[in-house]
Parts: C-alpha cells; sequence; structure tokens
C-alpha cells in the first residue's frame, strides 16, 4: 500500500523565481503544505517549466517559463520522487534548456518523465519505490504536437488524444503492469480555464483505465475537476503568478492524497489550497469553503462520487456508499 501526493501545475519561472532566488526554497510553501508532502510516501507533480539558465525562447508562443538552475534542488527538498515534463512549457527555451532540466534535475535525485532527448527516452517510464510498493509512472501530452520528440530529437512524450489513446501508450501500460504493482499515467490533456473535463478527454481516460491504469492523474486546465473511479481529471495548479480568473479562482486548488494498494480502488483524499503569488498555504476560512463547494460540484457533475470532510481533508466516496 502506498500513498502518493499528486500536485498539479507547478510554475517556477518569472515570479516564482525571483522568489526563488531571494528566499529559501521551504519559503514557496507553506509549513502545513510541506509537513502533508512529508508524509506521503511519493510525491509526483507537473513541472510547468523548463530549469536552466540558458536558451532562448521558442519563437511563436505566448508564454516561455524558466526556473533558476536551484529549482531542482528545491524541488528536491521538497521531497519531491518524480515530474513529468510532458506539457507545453518544457522546450521554452529550447533543446539546450530541456537538457539542463533533465540533468539538473537528475542530479538532485528527482525522477522525469514525459521528456528526454530522444523519442524513446521521452515515452520511458520511471520506476520507483512507494512505502513498499513499486510504482511505475508514465508521461505524456496532447499538446503542442511542435513539442513532440523524434528518434533523432528532444522533446515530450506526444499523444494525440483527440484521435484516442495511441497504441505505444496502452501497450506501455499493459506492459507495466507486469513490472509494478500501481501504473499511474499523468498526462497533459485540454485547454487551460475549462471548469470540467471536455469530452475526448472522458473517453481517454477510460481508455487508460481500459489498458491497466492504476490511476490516471491529469493537469493543464489550471482549475481542478473532478474525480470519478481511478480518474483524477485535472489537479489544478500547485505554484505560480498566474493572472486569477473571478469565476474560475485558479488561485485555489487542491493537492491530492491518494492511497493504493494495487488491486482495490483508490483511497482519494484533498487538501484545499489557496495559491498567493509566487507561494501556496493551505486554504482557510471562506477560501477553503470556496474550495469543498466547487470539488463537491465537479464530483457530483461527473456521477459517480461524493466529498465528506474527513480528519481535516476532503474524501472522496463513491456516491452508493452510505
Amino acid at each position: 500500500m502506498a500513498t502518493i501526493a499528486l500536485a498539479g501545475d507547478t510554475m517556477l519561472g518569472r515570479g516564482v523565481a525571483a522568489r526563488l532566488v531571494a528566499d529559501p526554497a521551504a519559503e514557496l510553501f507553506s509549513a502545513g503544505v510541506r509537513d502533508l508532502l512529508a508524509a506521503a510516501d511519493l510525491t509526483v507533480l507537473n513541472l510547468e517549466c523548463c530549469i536552466s539558465g540558458r536558451g532562448e525562447p521558442w519563437p511563436e508562443r505566448r508564454f516561455h517559463f524558466r526556473a533558476p538552475p536551484r529549482a531542482a534542488e528545491a524541488l528536491a527538498a521538497l521531497g519531491v520522487g518524480c515530474v513529468t515534463l510532458a506539457n507545453n512549457h518544457a522546450l521554452d527555451f529550447g533543446f539546450d534548456a530541456l537538457a539542463d532540466t533533465l540533468d539538473g534535475l537528475r542530479r538532485a535525485g528527482v525522477r522525469t518523465v514525459g521528456a528526454g532527448p530522444d523519442l524513446a527516452a521521452a515515452r520511458a517510464p520511471a520506476i520507483l519505490a512507494a512505502g513498499g510498493t513499486r510504482v511505475a509512472v508514465l508521461g505524456l501530452t496532447d499538446h503542442p504536437a511542435d513539442y513532440a520528440a523524434a528518434p533523432d530529437r528532444p522533446g515530450v512524450a506526444h499523444a494525440d488524444l483527440f484521435s484516442g489513446v495511441p497504441g505505444w501508450a496502452a501497450e506501455e501500460i499493459r506492459r507495466l503492469r507486469g513490472d509494478a504493482e500501481v501504473v499511474l499515467v499523468t498526462p497533459h490533456w485540454g485547454p487551460n480555464m475549462t471548469a470540467d473535463p471536455l469530452p475526448y478527454v472522458r473517453a481517454a481516460a477510460a481508455d487508460l483505465v481500459g489498458a491497466g491504469a492504476t490511476l490516471v492523474a491529469g493537469h493543464s486546465a489550471h482549475v481542478f475537476h473532478g474525480v470519478t473511479g481511478r480518474v483524477l481529471y485535472d489537479l489544478g495548479d500547485f505554484i505560480d503568478d498566474y493572472a486569477v480568473d473571478p469565476r474560475l479562482r485558479n488561485d485555489l486548488g487542491l493537492l491530492f492524497l491518494v492511497t493504493l494498494d494495487g488491486a482495490g480502488p483508490p483511497e482519494v483524499r484533498a487538501a484545499p489550497l489557496a495559491l498567493d503569488y509566487g507561494r501556496t498555504r493551505l486554504a482557510e476560512g471562506a477560501e477553503r469553503e470556496w474550495v469543498r463547494t466547487r470539488f463537491a460540484t465537479a464530483c457530483a457533475a461527473l456521477g459517480a462520487a461524493r466529498v465528506v470532510e474527513e480528519d481535516g481533508l476532503l474524501a472522496v466516496r463513491p456516491t452508493e456508499q452510505t
């Protein structure tokens, strides 16, 4: 049995980078957030930037996110065991910056999935130990196609999920079921700033579970979505310096804590978060209530789960439970 902490988009560039350079790494997150991560057997997140001191902005893109080299050590100090780089920012500063990202995280002891120096490396999973359980992590993204790795080109593990889960991903998931007790697939899918998963995302999630994924934990929307069965459709944001949508409240989020034994259904709990500018803390008061209400509504809309309070966390329960 293992408890995995799952955090969404972690953007350590721009304003967050300024804090990272000026302040101790621990100050990016409150003590309450750090304590929850420390209690988990494994922490996995989506790293929404490169980590490098070099490179030029990728042409014809609006946003470019780059963290300073010390960000790798900051993630290690936070207890992060694995990050996925399969997203639309891994190549924001080109191939050299991606190489620096991979090397810096490797030297810091943080495993990576979803990007690499060639296609095989980008698609390769990571196998990690978590509480005595072997956990396989596989990262992929449905955008952008121009960041895709090739046999002789660095990049990300691109998957055209609009057309369904590609054969290579389904085959890899089936293979990993023989190598690990838990197979975590973490896709970067769908557009930004959507309140609920799109139909193609729901179809792809069902196919990933059908292929053998123990847990699917998505990201990209910048706001958290509901949970159903083995699917966490969107983890939302974990830390950033983004402008805030007053309706979707992308400055409020969730840190998911999922306990799995490889066979039975996952036990999903979540801690409400408040994302200040370049710093994340546990949500309290009206902020926490907003998160609770929004999460309960999102889960109910998917028709398979309800949300209850449990030991200071939000726990997801099947609707048939009484």
